[in-house]
């Protein structure tokens, strides 16, 4: 099964930035709706931003609204999350996987699939 790779995690002080990328690896992500998802430790995986196929729409999790935005370059195979104003409760490991069943607005990590391994994104105080 085709699995995507998330990458440009990193260590950053509260009110930071950082800008995370997702690829697949042997196949296009043009026609796929391209979610990204966090996971803290001892907390269940939760939905942040999700993106239709062309790039024209896109939804959040209201913890990010403003501060976060989903984009994606289909010629570069690449969808992006930038993160800005971060703060500690942002912390946790991030994946990107997309849309494989429900409709476009799902937030269920199920309606998702190809998972990557995730990069950590840490946030100090």
């Amino acid at each position: 099964q085709v699995q995507l790779v998330e990458s440009g995690g990193g260590l950053v002080q509260a009110g930071g930035s950082l800008r995370l990328s997702c690829a697949a690896s042997e196949r296009t992500f043009n026609g796929f709706t391209v979610g990204w998802f966090r996971q803290a430790p001892g907390k269940e995986r939760e939905f942040v931003a999700a993106i239709n196929w062309s790039g024209d729409n896109s939804y959040y999790a209201d913890s990010v609204k403003g501060r976060f935005t989903i984009s994606r370059d289909n010629t570069k195979n690449t969808v992006y999350l930038q993160m800005n104003s971060l703060k500690p409760e942002d912390t946790a490991v991030y994946y990107c996987a997309d849309l494989k069943r429900g409709a476009y607005g799902t937030t269920l990590p199920s309606d998702f699939g190809s998972w990557g391994q995730g990069t950590q994104v840490t946030v100090s105080s």
